[in-house]
């Protein structure tokens, strides 16, 4: 690597905005703001609707005439 052409490398904390959680991360700016961390986001919280996701594949299957028999 060159010597002086790349940016400073720091420790930071980042802060959620939604649910004010502080974690250590490493960046080049000097603080971070994030809308959704590990600490509030529904995939990792184990809060995610799957029923919904279920609803709308079994009216895809319905609106083109799929049967969950068929095999591809």
């Amino acid at each position: 690597m060159k010597a002086g052409i790349h940016p400073k490398y720091n420790v930071i904390k980042a802060v959620c905005i939604t649910c004010g959680n502080e974690f250590e991360t490493g960046s080049t700016k000097k603080e971070l703001r994030v809308d959704t961390c590990y600490n509030c986001h529904p995939f990792y919280t184990g809060r995610q609707k799957h029923a919904a996701a279920a609803g709308r594949i079994e009216s895809f299957k319905r609106k083109y005439g799929l049967n969950s028999q068929e095999k591809e």
